[in-house]
């Protein structure tokens, strides 16, 4: 071969790589979902069944990698390839609402011609570029935008509305749409985007490596568990004063347990408040409660993130004036579920006498509109902050009369709907499997409920509304009296 002819053939192998290193556009897909949601203060009903669209990127092993705000609710999902018109039905095999990420599969063999898996790369560096691939709202082709990591930080996440990982921020545009979609640099794929904000411009957010790392690695086993909380709330120990009181060096480390909010026994028998954590694994903790993660100072919650579910985290903390080494075990935390969003598991209710019942949850008061504050007893919005029940007995799921089915058996009902339910015949109403076991229990002639903010009390006679059940269910066209999906 000429020198001439090992040239051009050395070019166009290395166009080639290039080419197919930075175009990923077979991989890409298109995700139309069709969710239905809840009616939450009318628990049986749904609403119309709408559209939406997001992005998406194969991994490998045949699944398909998007964000669990692009499928949640979906009763179908369709795929759309590049440059394909034909639209492919897909399942949601596995999906993290805390962290936003789910995995589809396609059952159609064919979708998968011509298709490569795109490999993840590691955390990206702040001031260095990156692309984004995905549909967005506003035409049908696929689209990329450039930009820049400009910051690496928690943020909440906004579609779980509870819980706060690590985020990338670009200006990368990330619009409607975009979501789902990879973000890559050169051929890897080092993060997935997911929101943006209204309060700053030309700024998106995605998902880092590790955190989809850990999704990745939690469903190896078949179950998607969720990321461990640490179950404590630190606050800065700066003061020198106070660091030489606790007989701590000056040194800019350790951040003060302020308290141990944990519903595990394990945690409350080995944190105690006012323990100095001085180390997460092999993160040092700094006075500001931040660790160095990847060339960023972000918050310590990063560390308990890299755990998973039931493994034991080494931590070090400063107690009684000596370093102390603690085995924490680490498990996931639902204690708090009212205070986000809840998904794919429509809401329960129990309907007794025309009363309908239902847990209290923040999409329950979302339904009431704009003005829920003013219609809902303090008590109740107290019950929705797990942080400040923490460390006393609460209620795990308060209880609402969401509303009353108009009928002669609770005519004389003074109690408005939206009321939090307090006692039902001298039974403490804890969550709505209590209001269950207390008006079928026994045998009575009047059923008694107390109801918050100022223990209003109504009763209604048991045999009138026993009898009035099935022909409130058939006038108000309801499926049935009951849906308990916590059943316990």
């Amino acid at each position: 071969m000429s020198l001439h002819r090992l040239f051009l053939y050395m070019v166009l192998m290395l166009s080639s790589q290039w080419v197919h290193a930075v175009n990923p556009e077979n991989s890409v897909v298109k995700v139309v979902s069709y969710p239905q949601v809840p009616v939450w203060n009318e628990p049986w009903r749904f609403q119309q069944v709408g559209r939406g669209t997001g992005s998406g990127f194969l991994i490998g092993d045949g699944l398909i990698m998007t964000n669990a705000h692009v499928v949640g609710w979906s009763k179908q999902i369709l795929i759309m390839r590049h440059q394909d018109p034909q639209p492919y039905r897909a399942e949601v095999v596995f999906v993290g609402h805390d962290c936003d990420l789910a995995v589809l599969k396609v059952e159609e063999e064919k979708f998968y011609q011509g298709m490569e898996s795109l490999e993840f790369g590691s955390m990206p560096e702040v001031r260095s570029s990156v692309l984004t691939y995905g549909y967005p709202a506003g035409g049908q082709q696929i689209s990329y935008t450039k930009g820049v990591v400009s910051r690496i930080e928690m943020q909440g996440y906004v579609h779980s509305g509870r819980r706060t990982f690590l985020t990338v921020q670009t200006d990368a545009a990330i619009n409607p749409g975009n979501s789902g979609g990879p973000v890559l640099q050169g051929d890897k794929v080092v993060g997935v985007s997911f929101q943006g904000t209204r309060a700053l411009e030309n700024t998106g957010f995605f998902i880092p490596p590790n955190i989809i790392k850990h999704f990745l690695d939690d469903i190896e086993d078949g179950t998607y568990h969720g990321f461990p909380d640490g179950g404590i709330i630190l606050t800065p120990l700066i003061n020198p004063a106070y660091r030489d009181y606790l007989g701590l060096e000056n040194d800019g480390m350790g951040a003060r347990i302020n308290s141990v909010m944990s519903p595990f026994p394990e945690t409350k028998k080995l944190l105690f408040a006012d323990d100095v954590l001085l180390k997460v694994g092999p993160y040092e903790v700094g006075s500001d409660g931040l660790i160095q993660f990847f060339g960023n100072r972000v918050h310590v919650g990063v560390a308990f993130d890299e755990a998973q579910h039931g493994d034991v985290l080494d931590l070090e903390v400063w107690r009684q004036g000596k370093r102390t080494q603690v085995q924490l075990p680490v498990y996931y935390n639902d204690a708090d579920r009212i205070e986000g969003n809840q998904y794919d598991v429509p809401p329960d209710y129990y309907i007794y006498g025309g009363l309908i019942f239902t847990p209290l949850s923040r999409d329950y008061l979302r339904s009431l509109g704009n003005n829920w504050r003013n219609i809902v007893a303090d008590d109740a919005i107290y019950q929705m902050s797990y942080a400040k029940r923490a460390g006393e007995e609460f209620m795990p799921e308060p209880v609402m009369l969401a509303g009353i089915l108009p009928a002669s058996v609770n005519a004389d009902f003074r109690v408005a709907a939206s009321a939090m339910v307090k006692e039902i015949n001298g039974i403490e109403i804890t969550q709505l499997q209590d209001v269950v076991r207390a008006l079928e229990a026994e045998d009575r002639e009047y059923d008694e409920f107390i109801f918050a903010p100022n223990d209003a009390i109504e009763v209604i006679k048991r045999s009138d509304a026993q009898s009035a059940n099935d022909q409130l269910l058939k006038t108000y066209r309801i499926p049935a009296d009951r849906r308990l999906n916590h059943d316990s």
